[in-house]
């Protein structure tokens, strides 16, 4: 009898590649997986950790799923993994009781042996899947691809920048790159499966290198993925502005398939915080290498996140924040309001900035940002620009799709009218923009512009 399961997903991009590389697993040792979790006999719910808000969304789900769990009914096991179990197996175990097994992120690979357990009603060890973090055995090339027609490629697990609000190194490890070979292998079956926009994932991807070849490769890796044939296109995300390199720059300017795009977490403009913080940046080296980035690579759109609230943050901090970012003028900025987590550094910093003072700020930031937004998104009225179709508007009008400058999954996507003819998912077409929000872009595509 095949066992049906279920995969739940949540939280950023690197975790979807760990669930796809989960689902392979269990679908090649005979499980029927199903989107419908009442279908299902188990569920697996892969989980973020990284700050409140996440760990909330975790635990709703888990009690979403666990409200299926009743006599009469299919689901019989729910199976949390991820970033939540990693962190916190015991509060689990003793809080959430209808949770039947956890798996820590160092032990995806054995995600079918502890399925199977449940389902022999073997003794499950609750603390025997919980193990140090930084794995790479779970990496596989055989992934079950869930997103279309793009496809995120993890190059490094953990982190070992050690920033002062960040939990990721206790969850994850420290940074392991994963070898080249077995990236370009992986990066070949996407091409295979029709991802022609590869997005490079990892929690610093300009760190690739330094731990396994003794030097930064992330621009020689960008170079030999361009070689292989059906990439079309290569996207760089979480990138650290100390490790944007002129031999980065140059790679990304001349080598036509790396998209003119980045994703630069910044955190901060204020150096006092960013000190604090243990950033290795300060507002200074930020501004050279954005100028620098953009002489280089005119046309190039540059996405950040900052962070307000943190520990003794005052007036004036935040102030020379909203100046840095009047002055960067990133595409599109994501604002969180500090988390205190457990065994960060930032966790005992005193002063706590209060709630209701953080929370204003934010509301700044985000405020500014739509200006910045909207004045991009104005120029570009009137211009023609490549769109990749992603998928289909709820109102089945409008398509959804992405030029360059648009990340999938974090930033807005682009709304594309074409009465003339259908349009399939995976489709690159023009598309000349006629109206915008901050957030939005309207668009028809070439052919019908002109009549």
């Amino acid at each position: 009898m095949q066992h049906t399961v279920s995969m739940i997903s949540l939280g950023c991009s690197k975790n979807l590649v760990d669930a796809e590389c989960m689902t392979a697993i269990l679908k090649k040792d005979g499980y029927t997986m199903v989107d419908d979790i009442s279908l299902a006999e188990a569920v697996v719910i892969n989980t973020c950790g990284f700050i409140e808000s996440a760990k909330k969304e975790a635990i709703d789900t888990i009690l979403e799923v666990a409200s299926l769990k009743k006599p009469g009914k299919k689901l019989k096991y729910i199976v949390v993994t991820g970033c939540l179990s990693q962190r916190y197996p015991e509060e689990i175990r003793k809080s959430l009781p209808e949770v039947d097994a956890v798996l820590g992120t160092s032990h995806y690979q054995d995600i079918s042996e502890v399925v199977g357990k449940l389902f022999r009603k073997d003794r499950f060890d609750w603390n025997a899947y919980i193990g140090r973090a930084g794995s790479l055995n779970h990496m596989m090339v055989d992934r079950e691809i869930s997103t279309r027609p793009y496809a995120w490629l993890k190059i490094a697990e953990g982190c070992s920048n050690g920033c002062a609000f960040c939990a990721i190194p206790g969850i994850r490890g420290k940074y392991t790159s994963r070898p080249m070979e077995d990236i370009l292998e992986e990066a070949r079956f996407l091409a295979g499966k029709g991802c022609g926009e590869i997005i490079l994932a990892a929690q610093d991807t300009t760190g690739y290198g330094r731990d396994l070849y003794g030097k930064r490769r992330l621009a020689e890796l960008l170079s030999e993925l361009s070689r292989i044939e059906g990439i079309r296109s290569i996207r760089i995300m979480y990138a650290y502005i100390d490790g944007i390199t002129d031999e980065l720059i140059s790679e990304m300017a001349k080598n036509p398939k790396v998209l003119h795009y980045l994703d630069i977490p910044v955190q901060h403009g204020d150096d006092e915080v960013l000190k604090k913080m243990r950033r290795r940046d300060t507002s200074a080296s930020i501004t050279k290498t954005l100028e620098k980035l953009r002489r280089a690579i005119p046309d190039i759109a540059i996405r950040s996140t900052v962070m307000v609230g943190f520990p003794g943050e005052k007036k004036e901090n935040f102030e020379n924040l909203l100046k840095m970012l009047k002055v960067w003028r990133f595409q599109c900025l994501g604002c969180f309001i500090y988390s205190p987590e457990e065994n960060t550094l930032g966790y005992n910093m005193h002063p706590r900035v209060r709630k209701d003072v953080s929370e204003r700020r934010y509301a700044r930031v985000m405020e500014l940002q739509q200006e910045i937004s909207l004045s991009y998104n104005q120029a570009r009225i009137g211009k023609k620009v490549r769109v990749t179709i992603d998928s289909v508007a709820d109102d089945g009008i409008f398509y959804l799709g992405r030029s360059y400058s648009e990340a999938p999954e974090v930033d807005p996507a682009i709304y594309v009218a074409s009465t003339t003819h259908p349009l399939e998912i995976g489709d690159v077409v023009d598309v000349k923009i006629l109206e915008c929000t901050p957030y939005e872009l309207t668009g028809v595509t070439e052919d019908e512009s002109a009549e």
